[in-house]
């Protein structure tokens, strides 16, 4: 099954803007694999490091009985369920590709791929030399 996640990733403290870099593309990377293995990890520290403080998850789950219903996590809520839970072994070590979509400004689109489901992530990487 397919889930797609709309997050809000931080890499690094805001810079001056410039043209995408290979820097800039390597950052966007780490933070989407810091997240996605801070998840099959159970590492809360990982996953916190690639989370905005603001961020804002939401999914729509439905039940047996076909309701759906709108779930909501603050990115500490969610680092916090990590570090509780144990680590993954369903797809940990698995598939873990990320393509990156757009970078513009201060703002980039990626998406991870990853065993069993994907995750699509809005990066704020402050790129460019600084």
């Amino acid at each position: 099954m397919v889930r797609a996640t709309v997050l809000l990733l931080a890499v690094m403290p805001f810079m001056v803007l410039g043209a995408q870099t290979a820097a800039d593309s390597n950052a966007i990377r780490q933070a989407a694999l810091d997240y996605i293995e801070g998840y099959y990890e159970g590492d809360g520290a990982r996953m916190e490091r690639a989370l905005h403080p603001e961020l804002a998850k939401r999914i729509v789950r439905t039940n047996d009985q076909g309701r759906s219903q709108l779930q909501q996590m603050s990115a500490m809520s969610l680092v916090l369920a990590h570090e509780r839970a144990a680590a993954r072994t369903t797809g940990h070590g698995s598939r873990k590709d990320v393509t990156i979509f757009d970078i513009y400004q201060n703002a980039a689109s990626a998406k991870i791929y990853a065993s069993g489901w994907s995750t699509t992530c809005i990066s704020r990487s402050g790129m460019g030399a600084g």
